[in-house]
Parts: C-alpha cells; structure tokens; sequence
C-alpha cells in the first residue's frame, strides 16, 4: 500500500499521510461495493502482494458498479 501512498501524495499534492486516509477511504468504498471473493483480493493489492496481471480483470469488472 506503501507504494500507492506515495504515487496519491505525489500526484495529489498532499502529504503521505493524507494520502494514506483517503486510500483507505477508496479502498473501503471498493470493498464495499464489490463481491467478497474479489475484496479479498484487492487487500493483496494494496499490499503489494497479489498479481497485477489480473488487476486488470478486476477493473474491468468493477466499471458497471460505479
């Protein structure tokens, strides 16, 4: 998560701890909306520990949730 952290404050303008909260915030928004076999896997994400081959897949799912 620390990765994403850093690329919101940066693009953002904001400190890494604001950036911090609203991560949080969007991730927590996400998983909400989304089935819990897929929120699971957006905890491996932020973490850095899932596959971003298939980070796409799940984009892609989520556009019509919006």
């Amino acid at each position: 998560m620390e990765e994403i952290v850093k690329m919101v404050s940066e693009k953002a303008g904001i400190s890494e701890s604001q950036a911090k909260i609203a991560v949080q915030v969007v991730s927590g928004i996400l998983k909400d909306r989304m089935p819990e076999t897929m929120s699971k896997h957006l905890d491996s994400y932020l973490k850095g520990d899932g596959d971003a081959g298939n980070l796409g897949d799940m984009a892609g799912k989520l556009g019509g949730m919006f």
